[in-house]
């Protein structure tokens, strides 16, 4: 078993028990973002959250085990998404990220924004027009080195 199966295995059993991202979070007292990587196998779930989850998924004790490892990060199978929605990301990152870049660099000096110590928040903006997407991205800026 590989942590490949256990996101197969969380995601079977999340279906079939009819759960919710969000309430599977709040049984470990975690954000339904960071849970939801954690889950799709991006995090690395303290013993008594693993237990957790386990419980609420029925896990075998070799799942609960791999929840508890450090993951190999980057998920994706490829380096352009071909997922619709990914893809977007990938499309606004091409056609925006210069413009994040310069903007942060304008404001911070020169760095990168975390991607470790970070916080991501996702909710429904309802909008007559359609409802909206709201992600906001909190990350830590990082200032590169001189030496």
């Amino acid at each position: 078993m590989n942590r490949n199966d256990v996101t197969d295995m969380i995601v079977t059993a999340k279906i079939a028990k009819g759960l919710k991202w969000e309430w599977l979070a709040d049984e470990i007292g975690r954000s339904k973002e960071w849970t939801t990587a954690a889950l799709l196998g991006q995090m690395t779930l303290t013993k008594s959250q693993a237990d957790i989850i386990g419980a609420a998924l029925d896990l075998p004790a070799e799942a609960i085990a791999i929840l508890q490892t450090v993951p190999y990060k980057r998920s994706l199978p490829s380096a352009v998404p071909t997922d619709p929605l990914l893809y977007r990301f990938y499309e606004l990152i091409s056609v925006y990220g210069t413009t994040i870049k310069s903007l942060i660099n304008e404001e911070f000096g020169d760095g990168i924004m975390s991607a470790i110590d970070f916080s991501m928040d996702i909710q429904r903006e309802a909008n007559p027009m359609g409802d909206r997407v709201k992600i906001v991205l909190n990350g830590k800026f990082l200032p590169y080195k001189t030496y």
